[in-house]
């Protein structure tokens, strides 16, 4: 089993230079996500007056969040793995892939490049309101949680498939526009009923700003739950290795 390989490494770990350069490009990615895809529904809402949450919003949305994904991912992966988001290196811990010590370091660089981003748009939009992921008004808080669970299972899922897998061959080249391309289809399919967020961290940096916590945690579990099944499910059947092998950042 994939979680048998769970390793957790050493405090001293974060200090090193790789791994401080590898956090910094998980900033700079998520910044770079985050503005463009929760800036893109704030620029679709100035010029429809909110229309965002139209069937053009939605797909605006789309193509802006696999654009950019692709992009974040690809800048990334050479340094840090390009994993620009929580349940990702979730699922990568899981696998055995990343140390607990670097992931907690990516997942405080992750959460701040949200954060930054998103004050960042408030301040040059003029103070225009980050919205923050919300439920529709005829969807539960279980039924958002299933559909968190079920995105970013897929989400992980071609992450392992493109990215990780030792196999993957020529495959993961386009690893970052397979990425993209199913985060962009999973925002068609539940962007309508609670976002579609797949990523802790792009929820976090717009209720941080906006200060709006309405069932957040939907946000946080449904995610990562998700992401542990992909990484148990992919690395188990497809992978089976025997040992631990911290796969180098050029790989992952």
């Amino acid at each position: 089993m994939p979680i048998s390989r769970i390793v957790i490494g050493s405090p001293a770990e974060v200090g090193q230079v790789d791994a401080l350069k590898a956090g910094l490009a998980e900033f700079i990615s998520m910044l770079i996500f985050v503005f463009a895809g929760e800036g893109s529904g704030m620029a679709f809402n100035k010029l429809t007056d909110d229309g965002s949450t139209t069937p053009a919003g939605l797909v605006a949305a789309s193509l802006a969040h696999a654009f950019a994904l692709f992009v974040a991912v690809s800048v990334g992966a050479n340094i840090s793995g390009g994993h620009v988001n929580p349940a990702v290196t979730f699922g990568a811990f899981v696998g055995g892939h990343i140390t607990l010590s670097r992931s907690v370091l990516y997942w405080v660089a992750q959460l701040l490049g949200s954060v930054v981003a998103c004050l960042l748009l408030k301040f040059s939009t003029g103070g225009m309101e980050t919205s923050a992921f919300s439920l529709s008004s005829d969807v539960s808080v279980w039924n958002a949680l299933v559909f968190e669970i079920v995105m970013t299972f897929g989400l992980v899922y071609t992450v392992y498939a493109t990215a990780v897998d030792p196999k993957k061959g020529n495959i993961g080249i386009v690893a970052p526009i397979a990425i993209g391309f199913i985060v962009g289809a999973n925002i068609l399919a539940g962007g309508a009923f609670d976002g579609a967020s797949m990523n802790p961290a792009v929820s976090f940096g717009p209720a941080v700003v906006s200060w709006s916590w309405d069932s957040h945690w939907v946000y946080w579990l449904g995610p990562f739950v998700g992401a542990g099944i992909a990484a148990v499910v992919y690395d188990t059947f497809f992978i089976n290795q025997s040992t631990h092998e911290q796969l180098p950042s050029a790989d992952f």
